[in-house]
């Protein structure tokens, strides 16, 4: 049953009216609405900026529902994901006595006691918040970002909404199953509701700027977490040139080229070296300090997306980004088998060819022309044809990827991605996942190995136990089944060598823990060696299995 009949209708209308009946193709009732009167001049305009112009019109929800949906490159059309990329999420502000209002109810306090300084004309007014400049008492100036008054309910009300039409658009259109709207309505959701959480954001803007306290290429705002609630937040006031103003970088003499190279090479590390990345970086998000444009400081804001993999999406993405800059076809296609985004099944000599087929064409050109985020998304779509699953970090990444490199080339259309991409992931990949590291890692966790050492004889032998009565059971989930045939094909490769390595590590800290000797300043020598044998097997293995 759908609630909110009235508003679901409404919304149809307006489809309607801008002459997306194609939309509506297949689902009850679609002929009903084809005779409705439309915008005869809209038949005239393309749908992708139809389609804008209805989300724009339906309200802010809808536009922010349009931005996300603008990142499914992997399944929209590409006329309709370049309109969408355009919405701007910019709406009409809220009275400032309603901010005031929010600011004391959420910090306890007076505005007065609060700031030095408040302005009631917002500096910036979006779908979720807006934002207000302030002074404090200790005369440090600062922005206030309020969360818009009864956004929760509204936001409740339409993602309803949209999941009815997620459904509805799921079971009836032709294309359904292969869009996936209800998935698209979810992962919305999601996105959403993070935004609406103030102190979830300044967590994410205080980690980052943690990340790159020392750094020169990259400034983020401090937060002033006393002052930060749930709805409201404040945070350093910044200036700086906006990125997309080119005229004035031109102007102020800044090295573009520099500026360009900082940008791609700063979300590389974000990504592979942090594992926490700004998902949000458009323009209108970055600002460029220039008070030396020879060096210039890209400035980050608005913390409300970011995104995060697993460990394994996480290597696995940057050993597939590392395969396509070397031309290794074959490496891609095992990637996509090894990390289970395919089934286990997929033939390895198809899915080399597909990707050469994708991946090939861009190498006959000069680098500099080649998008190299648009041969990922190409390559995955390509992908879906073996069935390819896509979790909704990994979109986030493609949605990054390709904001990045928009904007490194509208500062520099000569910059050559690959040429800076490459040597910056193969240094992170390195220092990430070399010898040292892992034996670091390992290092970190001896302590609990050695902790719990004693008890791994008993549980051998209770197992053993157990199953020699044949009471020995194991409970898989039903849903499990699948994902556990992709690990078990993921890792058939390394188990002989974890094994092993296991042993050595195992026996390591029992020789540890009773100090066999020969003893050296109270390090066990054999425990020593035993350990160097185990961290070398299991990186040999690891290594083995990943290629």
């Amino acid at each position: 049953m759908i609630r909110h009949p009235v508003r679901m209708v409404s919304i149809l209308l307006t489809l309607t009216r801008y002459r997306l009946d194609e939309l509506l193709e297949g689902m009850p009732l679609a002929g009903v609405f084809r005779l409705l009167p439309g915008r005869r001049a809209m038949a005239e305009l393309p749908r992708g900026e139809r389609l804008r112009l209805a989300l724009q019109e339906l309200g802010p929800i809808y536009v922010k529902f349009g931005q996300i949906l603008s990142t499914r490159r992997d399944l929209l059309p590409p006329d309709i994901a370049d309109e969408l990329a355009g919405l701007q999420d910019a709406v009409a502000p809220f009275p400032s006595e309603q901010a005031r209002a929010i600011i004391e109810e959420e910090l306890k306090a007076p505005i007065e006691s609060l700031f030095a300084e408040f302005e009631d004309m917002p500096l910036a007014s979006a779908s979720i918040a807006q934002v207000h400049g302030a002074v404090l008492k200790t005369g440090e100036a600062v922005v206030v970002k309020v969360v818009r008054p009864n956004i929760e309910r509204q936001i409740e009300r339409d993602l309803t909404l949209l999941k009815s039409l997620g459904a509805l658009v799921r079971r009836y259109h032709p294309e359904g199953d292969r869009i996936r709207p209800d998935d698209i309505v979810k992962e919305f959701g999601r996105v959403i509701h993070d935004e609406l959480k103030m102190q979830a954001e300044a967590a994410n803007a205080s980690l980052i700027r943690r990340n790159f306290e020392d750094s020169k290429e990259l400034y983020i705002p401090k937060i002033y977490w006393e002052l930060t609630a749930s709805r409201v937040m404040v945070m350093e006031r910044v200036s700086g040139i906006p990125i997309r103003d080119l005229a004035e970088l031109r102007r102020r003499q800044v090295n573009l080229e520099v500026l360009a190279r900082r940008g791609v090479r700063l979300f590389y590390t974000q990504v592979f070296r942090d594992n926490l990345f700004h998902a949000d970086m458009h323009p209108g998000n970055i600002l460029v300090d220039a008070s030396n444009p020879d060096d210039p400081t890209l400035i980050a804001l608005d913390f409300g997306i970011v995104g995060s993999l697993t460990p394994s999406d996480l290597y696995y993405i940057g050993e597939n980004f590392l395969a396509i800059f070397n031309r290794e076809y074959r490496r891609v296609a095992e990637l996509h088998i090894e990390a289970g985004w395919v089934p286990p099944d997929t033939r390895i000599d198809e899915l080399e060819a597909a990707t050469r087929t994708v991946c090939e064409p861009a190498f006959t050109r000069p680098l500099e022309e080649v998008s190299f985020a648009e041969t990922v998304i190409s390559l995955f779509q390509v992908a879906r044809r073996f069935k390819l699953t896509l979790q909704p970090q990994l979109i986030m990444l493609q949605k990054t990827l390709l904001n990045i490199e928009g904007m490194g080339r509208d500062l520099y259309p000569r910059l050559n991605i690959w040429e800076v991409a490459k040597p910056e992931l193969e240094g992170i990949y390195r220092e990430r996942y070399g010898l040292p590291r892992t034996a670091e890692k390992i290092g970190r966790q001896l302590p609990s190995l050695l902790a719990r050492s004693p008890e791994v004889p008993h549980l051998i032998y209770e197992a053993l136990k157990l199953a020699a009565a044949g009471k020995l059971r194991a409970r898989i989930d039903s849903e499990e089944l699948d994902r556990l045939g992709v690990q078990v094909g993921r890792h058939n490769r390394r188990l002989p060598g974890a094994i092993l390595a296991a042993g050595f590590i195992i026996a390591a800290a029992v020789l540890a823990g009773y100090q066999v000797p020969p003893v050296a300043a109270d390090y066990s020598l054999p425990a020593l060696g035993s350990l160097a044998i185990g961290l070398f097997v299991a990186w040999r293995s690891l290594r083995s299995g990943a290629s």
